[in-house]
């Protein structure tokens, strides 16, 4: 019986272990989603066409298209999407206190939904 409740303990700290790996994990999905969003904002703010918007998804679901392995697929698709909004032409030629002052709305804006 003590043999039975050691291995269960041990079931259970394993279970235990890969609750936090998870929970670690989708942190940092949600973090990066958030960073995602508040470029989305960012450009929408800046009026960016649809066209430019959809050029942008296309391009990273291409460079997407195969996951690469031992990588989370979503988030690398997050990761790439992010770099390909933060490079958008529209972000490097806005000025600095016009980019925080559109970062704190978002961050009100996600907050809130």
């Amino acid at each position: 019986e003590l043999q039975q409740k050691v291995e269960e303990t041990e079931l259970l700290k394993m279970e235990l272990q890969m609750l936090e790996t998870e929970r670690v994990r989708l942190s940092l999905v949600e973090e990066k989603l958030l960073d995602v969003l508040q470029l989305l904002q960012q450009l929408r703010d800046l009026s960016i066409s649809k066209r430019t918007l959809g050029k942008i998804l296309l391009s990273t679901l291409e460079s997407c298209r195969d996951p690469q392995p031992g990588k989370a697929h979503l988030f690398e698709v997050l990761d790439t999407l992010y770099h390909e909004l933060a490079a958008c032409e529209l972000l490097q030629s806005q000025p600095l206190e016009n980019a925080q002052s559109c970062q704190s709305l978002s961050n009100t804006l996600v907050i809130s939904c």
